[in-house]
C-alpha cells in the first residue's frame, strides 16, 4: 500500500473528509479537499513535518507514513500471517524468512495473537485496525507461547 493510501485508509476510519482534514492541516477553506486529494492519488506527496501534523491528528504513530514498520504496512487490510517459533521441518508452503531479531519477532508474536482474537470475534475488525496503526504503543507482551500480558500505553480496545 502506497502513501496515498494508508493515508485515505485511516483518514476514513477515522470519519474525516478530505476537507476536514485538509482544514485541521492549516489549507485554505477553498483548497483544503484538493491538497487531501492529491496526496491519496499520489500526485503530491506531503512534507515530513506535514506527515507529521497529519499523524498527531489522525491519531497514528508516525511511523506508519514513512514506511518503518515490520512486515507488510500496518494500514494494509491484509490479515494473513504466519509465524511458527520452532525448528520443525521440513517447512511447508509457504516458506518464510528466518528472523532473529526481538522488535520484529514480538510484532510477530502479538500479530497472530491479534489474528486469532480477531478471528474469533474477541476483538473487533475496528479494534484490529486501531492496534495495527499503533503499534507499538499498542503492544503488550505476548511470550514465545502466545501468552499474552497487558501492559500497552495505548487504549486500543473498546473494552
Amino acid at each position: 500500500m502506497v502513501l496515498g493510501e494508508r493515508i485515505k485508509r485511516i483518514r476514513t476510519f477515522r470519519g474525516l473528509t478530505q476537507r476536514e482534514l485538509g482544514l485541521k492541516l492549516g489549507y485554505e477553506e477553498r483548497n483544503a479537499d484538493v491538497r487531501i486529494a492529491q496526496y491519496e492519488s499520489g500526485y503530491r506527496v506531503p512534507k515530513n513535518n506535514t506527515l507529521m501534523e497529519m499523524a498527531k491528528i489522525l491519531n497514528v504513530n508516525y511511523i506508519h507514513f514513512i514506511g518503518v514498520t515490520p512486515g507488510k504496512c500496518n494500514a494494509s487490510d491484509d490479515k494473513s500471517v504466519r509465524y511458527y517459533d520452532n525448528d520443525d521441518w521440513p517447512a511447508h508452503a509457504p516458506v518464510g524468512m528466518w528472523l532473529e531479531y526481538g522488535l520484529v519477532n514480538d510484532f510477530m508474536r502479538e500479530w497472530c495473537l491479534r489474528k486469532e482474537q480477531l478471528k474469533s470475534g474477541e476483538i473487533s475488525e475496528d479494534e484490529y485496525f486501531e492496534w495495527k496503526i499503533n503499534w507499538p504503543a499498542t503492544s503488550s507482551s505476548v511470550d514465545e507461547k502466545g501468552n499474552y500480558k497487558k501492559n500497552n500505553s495505548y487504549k486500543w480496545r473498546n473494552v
